[in-house]
């Protein structure tokens, strides 16, 4: 078996919070959240106060997609807003 390299992480979050350091950069390229009636998650640049680069709404179906191209980009970290969703993960450079 031969080795490889990847520059993915991961995080994982169950509640309003940073995901990725506002001093980092970062690239979210796979998103999975489970879900209630009603859910949302928003994703913001620069902290809670920063800026919204997505906003993403759905039901009890939750969501589970890859991000085609390069991703999403955040210049100053990631911060995720959650309604009425248990869990969010990430996969991001």
């Amino acid at each position: 078996m031969s080795g490889y390299t990847s520059d993915q992480l991961v995080a994982h979050a169950t509640a309003d919070g940073q995901m990725v350091p506002t001093t980092q950069r970062a690239r979210i390229t796979g998103i999975q959240a489970s879900a209630s009636a009603s859910s949302s998650i928003i994703f913001k640049s620069g902290g809670s106060g920063g800026t919204t680069i997505a906003t993403f709404v759905f039901g009890t179906e939750g969501i589970d997609f890859y991000v085609p191209g390069s991703g999403i980009l955040f210049d100053e970290g990631v911060y995720l807003d959650l309604t009425n969703t248990p869990g969010v993960t990430i996969t991001f450079t």
